[in-house]
């Protein structure tokens, strides 16, 4: 009788640990580093499940892999990357969307909303919004032509938002290579993360507002890599009064494709943003690592995929969060 208690109290340890595991893996360990294999037992369709409905968005929408990249972007730098960016204001709270960078701007939430959705008749309370962000960016790029990486996952949904953060730590497109890598360094990204990062800009649109600055005579100069013709077609482009819903793809060339036709496109003058542009008129370093994404892509792509590994584990150090159940709200 007693061998028998003795056995019994050993295969309930067993099952408790190995359900305590389970938990691990579906809820996340604010002390664990982000791993590549959390969700293998807890959800193994998730990656599945992200990718071919991050696909589907795009094949109705060629922009939304630009919107999707940029979401994931913007909400990293905002108290690293816990979602904080899909929570809706209500009477009670304040959230990022209608902080300046992201008002009007921000675009791609109904899609996360569907993901989220189904993820959760599948595997309930298991797969965190953050690491869906994560992962539709990297689809996206995938989808669009870019590289593939294995997404880092076990992040946590915040409980919280920062509006006054999100208008002071996202950059502006009005930007000088100085006031983006302070930016950057800020949320302790690198020059070269940086440069890497501007990538993004390879696919997506932007409205006149956010390049005006770039259409200026105060911003012109003699620089060699001022591209007078490339200006004077943004300026006529933008000419109407109301010019806020007028835009045109950040990369004229290839606008839908995830390559290095960017930065092609800045040693030519053609940036569309002010931020864009600095990268070669205003920075030697910068424009060195430039020109060598220019001469040789797969650089870039190792960069690109090395920096936003580096970018999806902002915020893991101080993480204190929960699962949600539905992206826009908290439990």
């Amino acid at each position: 009788m007693a061998m028998q208690f003795v056995l019994l109290s050993l295969v309930i340890l067993k099952f408790t640990s190995a359900f305590a595991a389970t938990l691990n893996e579906a809820y996340g360990d604010s002390s664990c580093p982000l791993g590549t294999d959390i969700y293998q037992i807890s959800c193994p369709e998730a990656e599945a499940i992200i990718f071919s409905m991050v696909e589907h968005a795009i094949s109705q929408d060629s922009r939304m892999a630009a919107s999707l990249l940029r979401l994931h972007f913007h909400d990293c730098f905002v108290n690293g990357c816990d979602a904080s960016v899909l929570l809706d204001d209500t009477q009670d709270f304040v959230g990022e969307k209608t902080a300046g960078p992201n008002l009007n701007s921000l675009r791609g939430f109904e899609v996360i909303d569907a993901i989220k959705s189904e993820l959760e008749l599948i595997c309930p309370h298991t797969v965190s919004c953050a690491d869906i962000l994560a992962t539709a960016a990297r689809d996206s790029v995938l989808l669009s032509g870019g590289p593939l990486w294995k997404v880092e996952m076990g992040r946590k949904d915040s409980f919280t938002a920062s509006k006054n953060t999100a208008n002071n730590n996202i950059p502006a497109p009005n930007s000088t290579v100085d006031m983006l890598v302070a930016k950057f360094e800020n949320v302790g990204l690198t020059l070269q993360d940086m440069v890497a990062l501007s990538g993004a800009h390879t696919i997506g649109i932007a409205r006149c507002p956010t390049f005006t600055s770039r259409l200026q005579s105060s911003t012109i100069s003699d620089n060699p890599f001022d591209n007078m013709e490339f200006i004077a077609s943004l300026q006529q482009l933008c000419s109407a009064p109301d010019n806020s819903n007028i835009g045109t793809q950040l990369d004229l060339a290839t606008p839908a494709t995830f390559d290095n036709q960017y930065y092609v496109n800045l040693l030519s003058g053609e940036g569309l943003l002010l931020s864009d542009q600095a990268l070669v008129n205003g920075n030697d370093e910068t424009r060195q690592i430039v020109e060598t994404y220019v001469q040789n892509p797969q650089f870039f792509f190792e960069d690109f995929k090395n920096s936003m590994l580096k970018m999806g584990s902002l915020g893991l150090a101080q993480s204190n969060g929960e699962i949600r159940r539905d992206c826009r709200t908290i439990n």
